[in-house]
């Protein structure tokens, strides 16, 4: 498993949260999805071989959400 932090712009409350933890976990070889809202951040525990980091971005990004590059 490899960690990867993802630095996200609006991300603002709990509904943020549950939308983008529902749409990474949802991807295959992700471990654990962490949401820090004050950071603007989402560390993920993930096999980069299943889920590689630019395809956990557009799940993000389909959310919504930007996605710093």
């Amino acid at each position: 498993m490899m960690e990867s932090i993802i630095k996200v712009d609006g991300m603002s409350c709990e509904h943020c949260v549950r939308a983008i933890t529902k749409a990474v976990s949802a991807l295959p070889g992700i471990g654990s999805v962490a949401v820090d809202l004050q950071a603007g951040t989402v560390t993920v525990r993930h096999d980069p071989d299943q889920s590689p980091v630019n395809k956990i971005k557009l799940a993000i990004e389909d959310q919504g959400y930007d996605v710093a590059p």
